[in-house]
C-alpha cells in the first residue's frame, strides 16, 4: 500500500484504529509474543519520579499504558485520543478501580483540549509515528507540560544489527500483515503498520526533532535488539 498523505493521515489512522479496536490489545501482545507489557513497564518507569502528579497518556488508544502508570505508582492519568472507538473498547475493560484515576479524553494530539502547564509528565506508546504533523505535537506536548516535566515516547524502531534487522524486516513486511488481518478483518491497517514503521524516522532523527521543538536533556535507547526505542526529554522552562 502506499501510504496517506499528510492532509489524507488523520482520517486514514482513525478509521483504521477503529475498524481493529476490538482485536488490538490481542493482537499487540499476540504479534510482539508478549514483550509490548515490558516495553510499556519500562516506559512508565521513567516517570517514577512523579508518583502523584498528573501524567498525561497521549495517543492512549485502549489504555494499556494508562493502566501500567496507575499500577506502578498512584497517579492522576489523563488519557487522550482521537479514536473514540480505542477509548471505549478501553474504558469498558479498564481494571476495577482504576476508574477514579484514569480519565478518558477523546481529543487530538496536535490541538490538546488541556491546559498550560498542567502535567508533570507525558507518554506517547507507539503513537507519534501516527501524527500528521509531528511538529505540531511536540509544540502541543511541550505546551501542556509544566517547567521540569518529562516526556517519554516509545516507539518502534528498526533494528541495527544487520542479521536480526532481516529477519525482523522480513517478519514486519511479510507474516505480521497477515496475522494481524486474518485476525483482525483488516490487513491495511497492518499492512499500515510496517510500512509506516520502515518509513519513520531514525532514533537519532526523532531525537533532534524533539531538541528542535524545544525539549532538553534529550536522550534515548533502545529495547529488545533496537525492535523500539524510549525516548525522554525535560521541558527546561
Amino acid at each position: 500500500m502506499t501510504l496517506p498523505k499528510e492532509t489524507e493521515k488523520k482520517g486514514f489512522v482513525q478509521d483504521k484504529f477503529a475498524s481493529v479496536s476490538e482485536k488490538y490489545d490481542l493482537l499487540n501482545s499476540l504479534l510482539s509474543c508478549y514483550v509490548d507489557h515490558y516495553w510499556r513497564m519500562a516506559a512508565a518507569r521513567e516517570l517514577c519520579m512523579y508518583p502523584v502528579e498528573t501524567v498525561l497518556d497521549l495517543c492512549a488508544g485502549t489504555l494499556p499504558l494508562s493502566h501500567e502508570l496507575v499500577r506502578q505508582m498512584p497517579r492522576r492519568v489523563v488519557s487522550v485520543d482521537f479514536c473514540h472507538d480505542m477509548l471505549k473498547y478501553g474504558v469498558r475493560h479498564m481494571k476495577k478501580g482504576y476508574e477514579r484515576a484514569i480519565l478518558p479524553v477523546c481529543g487530538d494530539g496536535e490541538m490538546l483540549p488541556l491546559a498550560d502547564s498542567c502535567c508533570a509528565g507525558i507518554t506517547v506508546a507507539f503513537g507519534v509515528r501516527n501524527l500528521a504533523r509531528l511538529d505540531r505535537g511536540f509544540s502541543e506536548m511541550l505546551r501542556v507540560l509544566r517547567p521540569g516535566g518529562k516526556l517519554v515516547i516509545l516507539e518502534f524502531s528498526r533494528p541495527s544489527l544487520p542479521l536480526f534487522r532481516g529477519i525482523y524486516m522480513y517478519y514486519l513486511k511479510n507474516i505480521l500483515p497477515r496475522i494481524g488481518g486474518l485476525i483482525s478483518g483488516d490487513t491495511e491497517a497492518y499492512r499500515y503498520l510496517a510500512e509506516s514503521i520502515e518509513a519513520f524516522h531514525a532514533p537519532d532523527q526523532l531525537a533532534r526533532m524533539m531538541a528542535s521543538a524545544g525539549f532538553a536533556q534529550v536522550r534515548y535507547y533502545p529495547l529488545t535488539f533496537g525492535i523500539v526505542h524510549i525516548h525522554t526529554g525535560i521541558r527546561a522552562s
